[in-house]
């Protein structure tokens, strides 16, 4: 931890108390009291006018590798986390899809205050492309008391981006008790792929499967409820975290070596060609968090929290051959892998107080959160550098922070209504910051070291070399920027019972942001119960996401030579003259309509939810396809661009429909002698539809047009996430023994290609998850549990796919591939 970061994270811990205390349920209260998606202060969570799904502490707790994302993902059939592998910094910070729409679509809260999103903008072939979302994974486990996802629109309640639904992080809030951990697992593992077919000749056979024991992973935790005065508290929460990488690659069946007199080297022979990682990142990580707090006299309760994160990582590119003309062979003679590893530092702070002031309940606050991350590139060289190349480069990187003021009152006036009338009133000021450094020249630059000529009849002149560390060149000084925002809003949040049976909620939020201007959010949600056991209800709203700085300042640049003369292929500000020159304009806030009608049914102990929704986006921001085209490049240069081969940039103008249905059933059953039971099956179906794309004037007068965003990327929002996912859970106890089952289905999956005779569609898989824990005391617990427990992976590429041999499955597979993981745990309750 840095210091001054660590001395102000310990400082604000022993200061503050939590804004949560309100939120708790009354003693004996035996149903869910929530806070998301109302600002009434004892909503439980099935008589909300929106679905809210609540995620225990024991439900993250109870996992092989217990993350906050994984845990989502596991229980929420409507969100999925891909693991992406050969991303770049994707592979470290991975982010989450809430009913398939794009990460950053999604508002993430801790105590309902919002979280900074990372620094990272995902700019490869993943899902999430071009989106920058908030990181959930530095949040450790052992902090989380619950986590409420709202399943619906609440722009005009929280603001930007709670298009999808909204994801609050609710912490402990322990003045005595708690817990030490300790969890151990690795990678069993069997997988089949498709190879290739070696040349003719060939010295050296060919697999199609292999067999891995590896990911071995190390959490331990710990966290600790303490008290702070008379009644305040401060609990605290400590993470380490260590995992080795996996290599899930397949069957590398190219030459890898120069011809030898006109044979093949004999090294062939016997070269290692399962020869990338392909699969989780090696990843070293320290987390701290704590949440505090004070009563003050008078009923002024002081709150906040703070966290820190340390991440390491690394991970694998793609194989460079010893006789690539990226290689330089007297560093590498058997060729490398080049590694990618990025440190990732997250802080956050907040500090704020609740009073009351006459009828009113005052809550102030301010929270602070940063993201940064820089790249180091080893295993590596700069081919233009020739034999002299360093083989480690600082390449850069970027940071994000965010500062947010908050000021809100509530109360409720007697108006005649079945209920009292809730108001709330709020505004808030936010300052948004992104920076972007440049790496050492040498990550960079090209040092002018060229490759001998092509034989005959090629021309017989040096060729020019990559500029740049392979796999990642360094950001250019050209590319650095230090830029902020600043956004101001209002909001007026009204709820009550209009007659005993019909709960009724309106909320109005104004917003201003200094770079792209105005926008106003309404919403109207409804609840009728028809009986004690049956309810319908149903929201109608508009909603926005801002574009975010890192979409908006995020520059990247690399050089390639056309015909030995040198251009630069630029990831553009939309800013950017060039980019100007084809079609881009400052970007503006996408625009959403939601609708959404679902029931609400109890029988008893059972209950059972229906929700369908709608959700229209207008003016969606995506990156654009990369502009390389020889027409693109000529009319750069007639423009007087001089030395700029094409690009890509930031866009408004894809819009979509997405509509679906989500089905949550819960019943706990006492079977005496038996045991207790918990039951839940959950389902969700979501459609997405592309109905418009952008275009420019300037792109489509060129012939040919080049497209702005083309099938791949049109099928990847239609296709790329499934349309369906299941779950079946059941928790059993039985004195000192308890156990979890659980199984998801993941619908079919479509990687596209340009070529459609190239798409690769990934079938329905099921996954099987098991944990049996015994209780050894009072106070220790051991278990033993298997994720993907039947060794379910992807269907493979075909080998066309993946002439490489690098990567053998498609990074859109909703559970990654990596196979079953075992472990065993110990808890200690303190």
């Amino acid at each position: 931890m840095a210091p001054k970061k660590q001395v102000l994270a310990i400082a604000v811990a022993s200061l503050f108390t939590n804004a949560a205390w309100a939120q708790e349920a009354p003693a004996g209260e035996t149903a869910t009291v929530v806070v998301t998606g109302t600002r009434v202060s004892n909503r439980t969570v099935l008589d909300t006018t929106a679905p809210v799904d609540v995620i225990s502490a024991d439900s993250i707790k109870n996992a092989g590798v217990p993350e906050v994302t994984q845990a989502l993902s596991v229980a929420l059939p409507s969100l999925n986390f891909p693991r992406p592998g050969l991303a770049d910094g994707t592979d470290t910070i991975r982010p989450a899809t809430l009913r398939g729409l794009a990460p950053d679509q999604t508002l993430v809260l801790v105590n309902s205050k919002r979280r900074h999103t990372s620094s990272l903008v995902n700019l490869n072939g993943t899902i999430g492309r071009g989106s920058a979302a908030v990181d959930m994974n530095t949040i450790p486990a052992g902090i989380v008391k619950t986590i409420e996802v709202l399943r619906d629109g609440a722009s005009a309640q929280y603001g930007s981006d709670a298009i999808a639904g909204v994801i609050n992080v609710r912490l402990r809030t322990d003045r005595t008790g708690g817990e030490a951990s300790v969890s151990y697992g690795r990678r069993d593992t069997e997988y089949n792929f498709n190879p290739g077919t070696p040349p003719a000749g060939a010295t050296w056979g060919v697999e199609d499967s292999r067999k891995r024991k590896d990911g071995n992973t190390l959490n331990l935790s710990l966290w600790k409820g303490m008290e702070l005065g008379e009644s305040g508290f401060l609990t605290l929460a400590l993470e380490r975290k260590r995992q080795d990488h996996t290599e899930r690659s397949g069957w590398d069946v190219r030459q890898q070596y120069p011809l030898v007199n006109g044979a093949f080297d004999p090294r062939e022979a016997n070269f290692n060609r399962f020869n990338a990682w392909y699969g989780e990142p090696e990843l070293t990580q320290s987390t701290f968090f704590a949440n505090a707090g004070y009563n003050l006299a008078g009923g002024v309760q002081l709150y906040g929290w703070t966290s820190y994160q340390d991440r390491d990582a690394r991970s694998g590119g793609f194989f460079r051959r010893a006789q690539q003309d990226n290689n330089t062979i007297e560093i590498y003679p058997n060729g490398f892998l080049p590694i990618i590893a990025p440190a990732v530092s997250d802080f956050s702070a907040a500090f704020g107080a609740t009073w009351t002031a006459g009828e009113w309940d005052m809550d102030a606050s301010v929270t602070y959160g940063d993201n940064r991350m820089d790249f180091t590139i080893e295993n590596t060289l700069n081919r233009s550098l020739g034999p002299s190349s360093k083989t480690v480069f600082d390449a850069g990187g970027f940071k994000y922070d965010q500062l947010t003021l908050n000021l809100s009152g509530v109360r409720q006036y007697e108006v005649g209504l079945s209920s009292p009338l809730n108001v709330a009133v709020g505004a808030e000021a936010r300052r948004e910051g992104y920076a972007l450094h440049a790496g050492e020249p040498d990550s960079w630059r090209n040092g002018g070291v060229t490759l001998p000529p092509l034989p005959p009849p090629a021309a017989q002149t040096p060729r020019p070399t990559a500029s740049g560390s392979q796999v990642f060149p360094g950001f250019r000084p050209s590319d650095e920027s230090d830029a902020n925002r600043k956004a101001y809003s209002v909001y007026v949040d009204v709820e009550a019972n209009l007659t005993q049976n019909l709960l009724a909620s309106a909320a109005v939020r104004g917003e201003h942001y200094t770079d792209f201007g105005n926008n106003w959010s309404g919403k109207l949600a409804a609840r009728y119960n028809f009986s004690p056991s049956f309810a319908l209800r149903g929201s109608a709203q508009n909603g926005f996401r801002a574009p975010s700085p890192q979409q908006q300042f995020f520059t990247s640049t690399a050089t390639n030579f056309v015909g030995g003369v040198p251009y630069d292929i630029t990831t553009f500000k939309p800013s950017d003259p060039a980019a100007v020159a084809l079609g881009a304009k400052p970007l503006d806030a996408e625009k959403s309509t939601n609708f959404s009608l679902g029931a609400v049914g109890k029988m008893g102990k059972a209950s059972l939810t229906v929700d369908a929704f709608q959700i229209k986006i207008r003016d969606r921001i995506v990156l654009s396809e990369n502009l390389l085209q020889d027409n693109v490049r000529n009319y750069l240069t007639s423009l007087g661009f001089i030395g700029i081969g094409g690009g890509r940039f930031f866009i408004n103008g894809v819009n979509t429909t997405t509509r679906g249905v989500d089905v949550v059933a819960n019943y706990p059953w006492n079977a005496g002698n038996v045991g207790k039971f918990d039951f839940t099956l959950a389902g969700n179906y979501t459609k997405t539809e592309v109905t418009k794309v952008p275009v420019t004037a300037q792109l489509a007068a060129l012939n040919p047009a080049p497209p702005l965003f083309d099938r791949v990327n049109v099928l990847t929002f239609e296709h790329g996430t499934p349309q369906t996912k299941f779950t079946a859970s059941v928790n059993h106890t039985l004195g000192n023994w308890s156990g979890t089952f659980r199984a998801t289905r993941y619908g079919k999956v479509l990687q596209p290609d340009a070529n459609p005779a190239r798409d690769h569609w990934m079938t329905p898989k099921t996954l099987v998850d098991v944990e049996g824990r015994y209780k050894i005391t009072q106070r220790l617990t051991a278990a033993l549990g298997a994720e993907n427990l039947f060794d379910q992976y992807p269907d493979p590429y075909p080998a066309l796919l993946n002439g490489t041999g690098n990567a053998p499955y498609s990074n859109y597979s909703p559970f990654g591939r990596s196979g079953r993981f075992v472990y065993a745990r110990l808890n200690y309750a303190l």
